[in-house]
């Protein structure tokens, strides 16, 4: 719990540090509905663009969420170096994963909404476990499957988001966030050297109530290993107040279906990953092994007013494998860069199946 300890107060202290995946893991995107209109209150007349649009689906202070997917299959090669672009030739470790899931707690709070300058606080919570059936392979140390069926999969994270108007209709956007992920158990968490850091910076214009866009750039952990792309914001609503768009691409887009004042449909699709250290695992260069999970979610979200500032909401549908790749890293918990032309070879080219999922979850809104 020390290592816990240090990781609140160091990212209290210093929010600007580290952050989620802009577009992390961490887990949920704000959309910043929860601030108050940014208008002057020196008398003078200055105005600044407010942080949010008509219809938006609400912002949720607190979350708590359980996250389930169905039945599929798992092939593992065993471990090695494999060039980018190869498929297995020969499984190491199969199973039927009978089931994946757990829970998910999410929190932002805000610290200063002024006109001139809104920032947030958050932190995040998800717990991933296995259950497997008909396990072939090794049953030693080097087993994956014997690893995170032990301990599940857990991330821990914090975040902060800043928001900062330049004038009426021009602003900045800048997410950072700090993630502890491994197959660790909550009791002896992993050291601090494993934080995966995530960032984004935005700059964009709000041209009326009904849209806002934004162009920046990312470093993100949500397909699974680091990657530096450029992202797009894009939040609509129609002149009618029915349909809009909700867009944070590539992690995320949504249409959007407003019924009434109390009740929405999201249909689309979020990039959902991050980058896990299995520990206690035996390697085949005495190096630490990363899980890299990126999953693409094609799903249906109904949202829902409960009582008050209370909602719920249920979302299903289809997860596909991005990613469940390993990669050797250092002892001293560095990372590095692939990308389009990085020549690293994997440690392991796994495969998953398709899986059907759902996500039920209650929520603390903004008013």
């Amino acid at each position: 719990m020390k290592n816990i300890i240090l990781l609140i107060f160091l990212l209290g202290c210093t929010p600007l540090f580290a952050q989620t995946d802009s577009v992390n893991t961490s887990q949920e995107e704000e959309d910043f509905s929860i601030y108050e209109n940014a208008t002057p209150t020196d008398g003078k007349n200055i105005t600044f663009c407010n942080p949010k649009i008509f219809d938006l689906s609400p912002a949720r202070f607190v979350s708590i969420a359980w996250d389930h997917q169905l039945p599929y299959e798992m092939n593992l090669s065993s471990q090695g170096y494999y060039a980018k672009g190869t498929s297995i030739e020969k499984t190491n470790e199969t199973a039927n994963v009978n089931s994946t899931g757990g829970l998910r707690l999410f929190a932002n709070i805000p610290v200063i909404s002024s006109n001139k300058f809104l920032w947030q606080l958050g932190g995040n919570f998800w717990r991933t476990n296995y259950s497997f059936s008909d396990v072939k392979g090794p049953i030693n140390d080097t087993s994956l499957i014997q690893n995170i069926s032990k301990n599940g999969l857990t991330t821990f994270g914090l975040n902060s988001t800043i928001f900062k108007p330049l004038n009426e209709k021009q602003f900045l956007l800048a997410q950072f966030a700090a993630d502890l992920s491994g197959n660790y158990a909550l009791d002896n968490p992993q050291g601090l050297r494993f934080l995966r850091y995530s960032a984004s910076l935005l700059w964009g214009k709000r041209p009326n109530d009904r849209k806002q866009w934004a162009v920046g750039l990312t470093r993100t952990y949500r397909t699974g290993e680091l990657n530096y792309v450029p992202i797009l914001l894009f939040n609509w609503t129609a002149p009618s107040r029915t349909w809009g768009t909700e867009i944070l691409f590539p992690a995320r887009a949504h249409v959007r279906k407003n019924f009434n004042a109390r009740s929405l449909l999201l249909g689309g699709y979020e990039l959902d990953g991050q980058s896990y250290r299995i520990g206690g695992i035996l390697t085949a260069s005495n190096r630490e092994l990363e899980l890299r999970r990126g999953e693409l979610r094609f799903r249906l979200e109904y949202q829902r007013q409960i009582s008050g500032f209370i909602w719920g909401s249920i979302q299903a549908g289809y997860r596909y494998n991005f990613s469940y790749r390993a990669d050797y890293t250092e002892k001293d918990g560095t990372d590095f860069f692939r990308g389009f032309v990085g020549k690293q070879q994997y440690a392991m080219i796994n495969e998953l199946s398709g899986a059907l999922y759902f996500n039920i979850g209650i929520h603390l809104v903004s008013p």
